[in-house]
């Protein structure tokens, strides 16, 4: 009964002792976690502080470099102009009318290059040296000569190396009237040619620039037609770097001081008469880029070499020549309607190229200007909008933009479907988008030619 009794009041007490042991369990537990808890915080608390770690040294800003005023050389005129695309950097009374002097002589060199690329003449052909070259520019004058016997017949190759590196008057006269006459007939030509050239300012009378009423030019005009010889006629350039020659005996040495004071000077001429004063016109490549500079008016050739060299070393030291865009690229392509493809192709005809100053390019835009709404046929060459370049939001370059490749019109059916189309087409007027990105890379090609490593044969 006692056993029955005690087994009774046990299981009464079970659901106690069953709490209790949770209970025990529940604390245990906790007494362990925070055990553990205080044990990691004083392990923390002793543990060693993680290294500091060196803070990034600041980068620099670069200010922009500023471009200081050009030098302006002792000249009554001069201009510093950029190769690539004609670009005027430095200018001082640029446009004014002065005596050219024997900077003449570039555009009878110009002449005898498109006779030549005609093929009215060649390098080999034999010239007669009349008596107006023997009397006009011979050793008896009181001009540059290049010693031509009268009577005697020199070759163009040698006629050109003694007009260019020499300056000769008579070889300047010889080919002068062996291309049109005379002189005067010459002259004319040379005119038309100024003409056709853009040169405002600019009437020959003569082919040797030997002093004359109403025979001018001016330093722009200089350039335009240094430039255009050596685009045009690179060989006939090539001649001007030529530092000296021999002819009949003689030793003939080019009269231009840059060609041995500055290795990047490649050409171009010299001249100097008592009304010219002395007059310099050069031609220099560095890294790629190609400048022109020409001052009329020195009061020496010190004075205009030391004029020329101070313009071409801030010409280059601060701007640059960048390419934009090739002839041929395509830039745009429209929808075209009523056409056998559905888009057009649009580029320029030429290479764009900008000259700014250096560090500066992502102040270039641009834009490309064309009508909204371009329907078939159209011609290659044709003209139907506008490149338009800027520098820091004034225009620097605004060249046409063609049609690349011919587009004629479409079938029947096309053209009657995109005529149903255009009733719901709101294009009108002119667009204007962004022209396709370009990155600063290498500069404008400029064109450097190689001097020939030795000259004609010496007779």
């Amino acid at each position: 009964m006692y056993s029955s009794q005690f087994h009774a009041a046990g299981n009464r007490h079970k659901p106690f002792r069953d709490f209790r042991g949770i209970m025990k369990k529940l604390l245990r537990s906790l007494l362990t976690v925070s055990l553990a808890a205080f044990t990691g915080v004083l392990f923390a608390q002793t543990a060693l502080p993680p290294k500091p770690t060196v803070p990034p040294k600041p980068v620099p800003t670069i200010p922009q470099t500023p471009i200081p005023p050009a030098p302006q050389p002792n000249a009554q005129s001069w201009v510093l102009m950029d190769y690539a695309n004609g670009q005027i950097l430095a200018s001082n009374n640029m446009d004014q009318r002065r005596a050219p002097a024997s900077l003449t002589k570039i555009m009878t060199a110009y002449i005898v290059g498109a006779q030549i690329a005609a093929g009215k003449l060649h390098m080999d052909d034999k010239v007669y040296i009349t008596t107006d070259a023997w009397k006009q520019g011979g050793a008896g004058t009181d001009g540059s000569t290049s010693f031509l016997k009268l009577h005697s017949y020199v070759p163009v190759h040698d006629l050109l190396y003694g007009m260019l590196i020499q300056s000769g008057n008579d070889a300047a006269i010889a080919l002068a009237d062996h291309i049109a006459g005379t002189q005067t007939a010459f002259a004319s030509l040379m005119n038309a040619y100024a003409q056709r050239l853009g040169m405002t300012n600019t009437h020959f009378v003569n082919a040797s620039g030997y002093p004359a009423d109403d025979h001018y030019s001016s330093a722009h005009d200089i350039a335009v037609l240094s430039r255009a010889l050596i685009e045009h006629f690179p060989q006939i350039y090539k001649i001007t770097s030529i530092k000296q020659f021999e002819w009949d005996g003689i030793m003939q040495y080019n009269r231009n001081p840059l060609l041995s004071s500055d290795p990047s000077v490649d050409g171009i001429k010299t001249g100097s008469t008592k009304e010219a004063g002395f007059c310099l016109a050069a031609s220099a490549v560095r890294d790629g880029m190609r400048l022109i500079v020409v001052d009329m008016g020195s009061p020496d050739m010190n004075n205009a070499a030391a004029g020329d060299e101070a313009l071409l070393n801030w010409g280059f030291n601060f701007y640059r020549t960048h390419k934009l865009y090739a002839a041929g690229q395509v830039l745009a392509t429209p929808r075209l309607w009523k056409g056998e493809a559905n888009t057009l192709e649009l580029g320029i005809a030429e290479d764009a190229s900008v000259t700014i100053p250096r560090g500066q390019y992502d102040k270039l835009q641009a834009t490309l200007e064309m009508p909204a709404t371009l329907i078939a046929p159209f011609k290659q060459g044709q003209q139907v909008g506008t490149l338009k370049v800027s520098f820091d939001g004034k225009p620097v370059l605004s060249d046409p933009l063609v049609v690349l490749k011919d587009a004629p019109q479409g079938g029947f059916f096309k053209r009657l479907w995109d005529a149903i189309l255009l009733w719901f087409h709101h294009g009108k007027g002119t667009t204007t988008t962004p022209a396709p990105v370009v990155t600063a890379g290498s500069p404008a090609p400029a064109s450097a030619p190689a001097v020939p490593a030795t000259p004609p044969a010496s007779k």
